[in-house]
């Protein structure tokens, strides 16, 4: 009897830290629906101080605290300006602080000291006109644990397909609420000094690359170029010989031609170096154009013909003379 009281005292209280448990999380925002509109910002312009890093959004945690231990009575505000998901988390950038004044009211003097004195800054942010915005219930620490895992897929979802530009996203801890800001207007006005030197540089080195690529590509193709003209001038210089010979061969042939004319011609083919065979063709055409080519070579053949019966006409009559001779 006294081990099945056991044993149900403890169920119970098993059962008692379940329900438990399942209230705080309930309390903390888990089946709260999360609503992403568009519209006017829920702050007017406010004066921050800050500290601006670079690394995992995680470890954010320990300017949250920092910045609460100077001035617990301050609302806490974080700028994310990198989308965790597509950039590496050890170079996401991101500012931690604590709104010190909001609209036309001034900050503390004291306050803007303390905070000098620890390392942050100073900057004013306006409001912007427009945005997208969500809230979250802030009760519990797991309240932002919740927040960060649902919120922000809304309004991933949200902009995306509205297909809106909206950044950095802005929250804001104020009261028991965590407003989430995307500026859909004067975004620029968001990026601290620290970012815009960031994204200055980093527009650096991508010109640098894209100059750096295009050098690259330039001395390719100038490598090509030259080993193509290098081919070509190759195969003119063959051309070229095999014309100068083609030339020397048919010269003894062609002397009804004068000599200016075959330079000419030779001087002509050089000049054509960027034509490949165009020697050879130029000789083909005067060959099978107008006839006057076979013309002087048929000539040429006729008065070798002549030059033999000639020498054989001369070389019989002294025969033919001294035969009579011999007969008287």
């Amino acid at each position: 009897m006294a081990d099945w009281l056991l044993i149900g005292l403890f169920a119970a209280l098993v059962a008692l830290l379940l329900l438990t448990l399942f209230g705080f999380a309930v309390y903390s925002g888990l089946f709260t629906e999360v609503i992403v509109s568009a519209g006017l910002p829920p702050f007017s312009s406010i004066t921050v101080a800050y500290k601006f890093q670079v690394g995992p959004y995680g470890d954010s945690g320990r300017l949250f605290t920092e910045s609460c231990s100077i001035s617990p009575r301050l609302c806490s505000i974080a700028l994310y300006y990198d989308n965790p998901h597509t950039v590496d988390p050890e170079k996401c950038r991101y500012l931690v602080g604590s709104i010190l004044s909001e609209g036309e009211e001034k900050p503390s003097e004291e306050v803007v000291r303390m905070f000098l004195k620890y390392g942050f800054k100073i900057i004013n942010f306006p409001a912007p006109s427009h945005v997208v915005m969500a809230t979250f219930p802030y009760t519990t620490p797991l309240s932002i644990h919740l927040a960060v895992n649902r919120v922000h897929t809304a309004l991933d979802v949200y902009i995306k397909e509205r297909k809106l530009c909206a950044h950095p996203r802005l929250e804001i801890y104020k009261g028991n609420k965590i407003h989430f800001v995307c500026p859909l207007a004067r975004q620029g006005d968001f990026y601290v000094p620290e970012m815009k030197e960031l994204e200055k540089k980093s527009r650096a080195a991508a010109a640098a690359a894209v100059a750096e690529a295009e050098d690259a590509q330039i001395d390719i193709t100038g490598a090509d170029t030259l080993s193509e003209n290098s081919s070509v001038s190759l195969e003119t210089t063959t051309n070229s010989r095999d014309t100068s010979v083609a030339t020397s061969i048919l010269s003894p042939f062609t002397s009804s031609h004068s000599r200016d004319e075959v330079d000419n011609r030779s001087e002509h083919s050089y000049s054509e170096s960027g034509a490949s065979g165009s020697s050879f063709e130029e000789l083909d055409l005067e060959g099978n154009g107008d006839g006057d080519g076979m013309a002087g070579l048929s000539a040429d053949l006729g008065s070798f013909e002549d030059q033999d019966t000639a020498k054989a006409k001369w070389t019989k009559e002294p025969i033919a003379l001294e035969k009579e001779r011999g007969e008287e």
